[in-house]
């Protein structure tokens, strides 16, 4: 192939015009001790700390780099060419660290180089040595990077004669075709980052069960990711060929999640990734639905119930030995009262009778305290080490068949994989809600739409893809792999912030070259993958930047010409790649399995270029129509005119020469290689905060805005100065001299002197609350015991709140904080027009007073803008608020079927037990005093309504509810609150009192409560209609509020309120407009007592019947007789006594990490955890994964 000069000149290297610096990193434990350092390695100049932490830290081969090396010259290679060896006879020989950007670009360009030369890609030494430096330039200049692996194996053996034993390896040889076994480690790297593998229904055998976590270990081990499709896997119920029943699919399952996880705890490159698919018809995808959300209430219950026994267990000790009685007396419950009221507290509570005793014995012994372990919700920790599930991305694979039921509300089958009869027949939309549930809960599992994925197959002669890579975007055939690269959008921008087409089309040229020579070149870990990989040949050239992009040319994400913009990118992108693959094909022949696929991946192009020219019909065998390219929404008519032309360039060229390679594109989460690369956005994800936190070479972060913010409000035609303003309102003036309210002056008054305030002014410049300011790390320990008379429980208490403490109010607090810290938004801020918010808009609420975010939808259209010109899929994460339900998120899956996409994976804010909500960080010092003055009172509003009753109605005489009296308790937990409603009810079965009692809460709260519900008693007794209190109260908003456990009918609600009168609704009035699930699941109702349906024959056990009788009631009348449906008769005997205990747990309860790093991290747009890596609280969410924006570790495998 010709090689053309875009970016360097002949005879002069192309590092000649960039500009080098000096750097130094270090990686510290959360204690401080010190884990790497590197000082005085070299990096471009306008490389950023943290991409050149991440070149360092990750990048630069860290031994083995000889200081002296000499080539060994190779027949039919040009010299400069050759590779390189270790200097053996050289005095000054040494060994150490790669310590030079320069290096680690040389040694992956001339790798490629060099097995580019060997496979006869090059027209002539002059293209290679142009391709040699193209490259080099466009690494050094962030504006191609290729995925980590190639980072981390590629060039090694090359440039410095690093080798090792054969790992296990497999490669197909180029010149003759034959699959060899590697001898080498390192000779021809490992380039590839995303494997699909299959899995047989045997235990032992290769290809089998355990295999497969072989052949993972040997992927993770060299930094990549796979997926694989479990569903060939029996399920649980289905027979073994020797007699008994297997032990299904979810067994192995956690068997594999276990060897993940043992690999990602022992690696330093980076966890596992793994991805699991299972098919919708398998028998045991109910369970594998659940799975995750069951695993994570295993969590929460370790988490709540280990605190309680460890709370009750002390308080056991304690009394047993804060005793005066003499001798064992103080061991006695009988004969030690506050021993016995802990035993009775802790059997409350569910504390094990054999742990109150062994406490007992413990203290009888003499010892004075007893270690319990509690366990926290952080994903890193031990709770989440005992249970399974957390180690891999989960999706199911669903068929147009599958959502057509759903619409239909038909029946759907499980399908046994051993003889394929029917296991199950269930509603296929009781299916889809456990779904959405599941997704809603903890954001698994993700869907995979099966026809659609298979529509766009390039080769489905060769047979379905079933599977896609860990991140989703590498879809294709069982047993192979995809290397990825992606381009900056950002550094292809001309001086008209146009995208400029000539640039964009070469990189992807060049690009497209160095994967398929990465393809040639490669060792994989299998026979099966090496042989196919071969024969296939699939590439993933992807993108980034696309948020900052688009923000930087003043256009809003969610927007019409956003999207616009997003598919001319893609569309030129693919289709310059293919039309490359079809010139390579030229030279060297198409892949060899395209002969056998030519007609179909011929219908594949037609169908993307139908989509390019906009077509919103007459595409080929699909089952969903794709959104074809607007291209009346684009400004730049260059940009949308090479879109639409370039694909007449691949497909004729297609036709002639065929294709070198089965899929050449998809959109990666560019996680690690995104940071390298100083990208503002991943992939095609939009921005998560306006305002960064850039780290500093000597530790520690300084405050920017997102830099494409100026460039747009540029565009947007603000002038400098307005744009000052409009920064400095988002990024504070770092001081409190001269703020409002908390100041120098009045800070003076409170004893602070020039010394205290120098000190907060150096400290307030890296802060984004001025509150984590004021303590005694920043101020001194003796100034705040002595002179702020803060004592020492305050100052150890890590949510003191020392401003508060000092007089300050909430709202002079925060006017401090906005003019010293900002608002981290651009909401409210002078200047900006209202109507250009919209380009600011991030995928979550920006900054501590931020309300606008891009919705779900604008997510999945942004994918299906995409989706019709890639060849394979998008990785993206689709945001949602806390407050989305389970009906939103199945409606998103259904919208992305809608559009063609051929994945989605949903992440609602707080689905994960271990990320605090955003929405529940900054709480209000005074958020109970503030509900309680905010308008009526609840004893107001009860006064007012009877008043209103009384108006339009006249009753009588208090009537009181009998001295012995039916009704219900029904517990449930709100909000994380346990709400016991106690009902009486007349002899007519309507309602006459309630009582509510709120357990374990402040004497105030409870109460409050009770004495609420004797005044609502009273008007009931008064004649006050239930429906006029049901109106008054329901929809009431204020804290506790939130999901609803324990209730079969009510899910959710806004208050404590709104519960209590949603379920005397149901109850009493029969309001199902106020549940949010049916009677279907629920035996009987209790209230009115009306029949709800007749009872079946032979269905309803006495057991049954005790549930819905009070046998204290009855008096245990042994004599009462129940008539049913069919006239006979069957006695009431006496009840067997049955003991049984259970304890109820909140799913939703969570650590409460300290104050300064979680909600640190939630202001500054992170996640809120720590990086299993570094430790940092700069989690933030990537494609379907998390990278950390400190040290660039990844879930996925790009």
């Amino acid at each position: 192939m010709k090689i053309n000069r875009e970016f360097t000149k002949n005879s002069q290297s192309p590092y000649e015009n960039i500009k080098f610096k000096k750097a130094s990193t270090e990686i510290l434990n959360p204690d401080g001790s010190l884990v790497f350092k590197l000082e005085d390695f070299e990096v471009p100049e306008e490389w950023s700390q943290v991409a050149s932490d991440i070149l360092s830290q990750k990048y630069f081969r860290k031994a083995g780099v000889p200081n002296k090396i000499k080539r060994t010259e190779e027949k039919n290679v040009p010299s400069w060419l050759s590779p390189r060896v270790t200097d053996e006879e050289s005095d000054e020989l040494s060994f150490s660290s790669e310590k030079n950007s320069q290096q680690v670009f040389d040694r992956l360009a001339g790798a490629w180089t060099y097995w580019g030369w060997k496979g006869n890609y090059f027209s002539s030494e002059e293209d290679a040595r142009a391709f040699f430096d193209e490259v080099r330039y466009m690494l050094a200049m962030q504006m191609v990077a290729p995925n980590s692996p190639q980072w981390f194996n590629t060039g090694l053996h090359w440039a410095y004669g690093i080798d090792g034993p054969s790992q296990g390896h497999f490669y197909v040889d180029h010149e003759n075709s034959k699959l060899t076994r590697s001898s080498s480690s390192y000779e021809r790297p490992q380039p590839h980052a995303c494997f699909i593998q299959s899995i047989d229904d045997d235990l032992v055998n290769d290809g089998g069960i355990m295999d497969l976590w072989v052949r993972e270990a040997r992927l993770f081990k060299y930094g990549s990711g796979t997926g694989t499709n479990f569903s060939n896997l029996r399920g649980a119920s289905e027979g073994l060929s020797g007699g008994g029943k297997s032990s299904g699919l979810m067994s192995f399952l956690k068997i594999g999640d276990r060897a993940a996880g043992a690999i990602k705890s022992g690696g330093t490159t980076r966890r596992a990734a793994k991805m699991v698919v299972v098919d919708i018809d398998h028998p045991d995808i109910e369970e594998f639905i659940k799975w995750k959300v069951t695993e994570e209430q295993k969590v929460a219950a370790l988490v709540a119930g280990s605190k309680i026994c460890a709370k009750h267990l002390k308080k056991i000790m304690n009394a047993c030995h804060n005793c005066e009685a003499d001798g064992e007396s103080c061991f006695d419950p009988n004969k030690n009262p506050a021993l016995k009221r802990e035993i009775i507290e802790a059997r409350r509570n569910e504390v094990s009778e054999n742990y109150i005793q062994r406490v007992i014995h413990f203290a009888k012994q003499g010892y004075k305290s007893i270690e319990f372990d509690t366990y926290n919700t952080d994903w890193d920790s031990e709770a989440y080490v005992t249970i399974s599930g957390q180690n891999s991305n989960n999706s199911i694979r669903v068929t147009d068949d599958f959502i057509n039921a759903v619409i239909e509300d038909k029946d759907w089958n499980l399908i046994n994989r051993t003889d394929n009869s029917i296991n199950k027949t269930i509603k296929a939309k009781d299916l889809w809600n456990e779904v959405g549930y599941s997704a809603w809960a903890c954001a698994d599992p993700g869907i995979q739409f099966h026809t659609t994925i298979n529509d766009w197959h390039t080769c489905p002669e060769s047979g379905e893809i079933k599977a896609s890579n860990p991140c989703s975007e590498y879809m294709f055939l069982d047993n192979t792999a995809c290397n990825l690269a992606s381009l900056n959008l950002i550094t292809f921008m001309n001086e008209d912030k146009c995208l400029d087409t000539n640039l964009f089309k070469h990189a992807v040229r060049i690009w497209t070259l160095i994967l398929e020579i990465s393809v040639m070149m490669a060792q994989f870990p299998s026979k099966e993958i090496a042989k196919l990989s071969y024969e296939y040949r699939t590439l993933g050239l992807g993108y980034a930047n696309l948020g900052g992009y688009l923000m930087s040319k003043g256009i809003p994400y969610d927007s019409d010409e956003g999207r616009s913009n997003c598919a001319a990118i893609t569309s030129l992108m693919t289709g310059t790649s293919y039309a490359t693959s079809a010139e390579i094909a030229s030279q060297l022949g198409p892949f060899p399995g395209y002969q056998q696929n030519s007609k179909s991946m011929l219908r594949v192009i037609r169908n993307h270029r139908r989509a390019a020219y906009g077509f919103k019909d007459e595409y080929e065998q699909l089952h969903v129509n794709p959104v074809p390219f607007a291209v009346d929404d684009l400004r730049d008519t260059n940009l949308g005119i090479e879109a639409r032309e370039i694909w007449d360039e691949a497909y004729q060229q297609g036709q002639k020469y065929g294709y070198r390679n089965a899929q050449t594109t998809v959109i990666a989460p560019t996680g690690t290689i995104g940071l390298v690369m100083d990208c503002d956005t991943t992939g095609i994800e939009p921005d998560f905060a306006m305002v960064k936190f850039k780290k500093l070479a000597g530790g520690g972060y300084f405050k920017i805005i997102n830099r494409t913010v100026p460039t747009a409000l540029e565009q947007l035609q603000y002038t400098e100065s307005e744009i000052s303003e409009i920064t400095n309102y988002a990024i504070g003036h770092g001081t409190l001299k001269d703020a409002p309210n908390i100041n120098h002056e009045t800070l003076q008054e409170k004893g602070f002197t020039d010394v205290e305030l120098d000190l907060l002014e150096q400290n307030l410049k890296n802060v984004f609350d001025i509150r984590f300011s004021f303590n005694e790390f920043t101020l001194g320990r003796d100034f705040c015991l002595n002179t702020l008379n803060i004592n020492e429980e305050q100052l150890s208490d890590m949510n003191f709140n020392m401003l508060a403490s000092l007089g300050f109010a909430n709202e002079e607090i925060e006017e401090a904080n906005i003019f010293c810290c900002g608002t981290m938004t651009l909401e409210g801020s002078p200047h900006v027009q209202d109507n250009h918010l919209s380009v600011f808009d991030c995928a979550n609420p920006c900054g501590r007073i931020g309300n606008r975010y891009l919705s779900v939808e604008s997510h999945i259209r942004m994918m299906a803008a995409a989706q019709p010109f890639i060849s394979g899929a998008i990785s993206k994460t689709i945001n949602m608020p806390s407050d989305a339900n389970v009906e939103d998120c199945m409606e998103a899956y259904l919208l992305s079927w809608k559009l063609g996409t051929k994945a989605n994976a949903l992440y609602r804010d707080g689905s994960k037990l271990s990320q605090p909500l955003a929405s529940k960080l900054v709480e209000d010092e005074n958020i109970e005093e503030d509900i309680l003055t905010e308008g009526p009172t609840p004893t107001e509003k009860t006064i007012a309504v009877a008043k209103e009753a009384a108006h339009s109605i006249v009753y009588g005489s208090r009537n009181k509810v009998p001295d012995r009296r039916k009704g219900y308790i029904q517990k449930a937990i709100v909000g994380g609150h346990k709400v016991y409603l106690h009902t009486g009810e007349y002899e007519d079965g309507s309602l006459g009192e309630i009582f509510i009692d709120m357990h374990k809460e402040g004497a105030f709260l409870r109460s409050l409560m009770n004495n609420f519900a004797i005044a609502i008693s009273i008007g009931l007794q008064y004649g006050v209609p239930l429906e006029e209190y049901v109106e008054a109260y329901t929809f009431t908003r204020f804290d506790p509020a939130g999901v609803v456990q324990g209730n079969n009918r009510i899910k959710n609600a806004t208050s404590i309120l709104d519960y209590v009168f949603r379920e005397l609704a149901v109850s009493y009035l029969g309001r199902n407009d106020l549940a949010h699930a049916d009677n279907t699941d629920v035996d009987f109702s209790l209230g009115t007592g009306a029949e709800e349906g007749a009872l079946k024959n032979n269905e309803i056990p006495w057991k049954l019947v005790k549930k819905m009788s009070s046998q204290g009631y009855l008096r245990g009348q042994e004599n009462l007789m129940v008539i049913n449906s069919d006239g006979g008769t069957s006695h009431y005997g006496s009840p067997e006594p049955e003991l049984s205990s259970s304890a109820v747990v909140s799913k939703n309860i969570s650590e409460q990490q300290p104050l300064n790093r979680v909600q640190a991290a939630k202001m500054m747009g992170y996640e809120g955890d720590a990086c299993p890596e570094c430790s940092s609280f700069t989690l933030v969410r990537n494609g379907t994964c998390l990278k950390c924006d400190t040290c660039g570790a990844t879930t996925g495998c790009s």
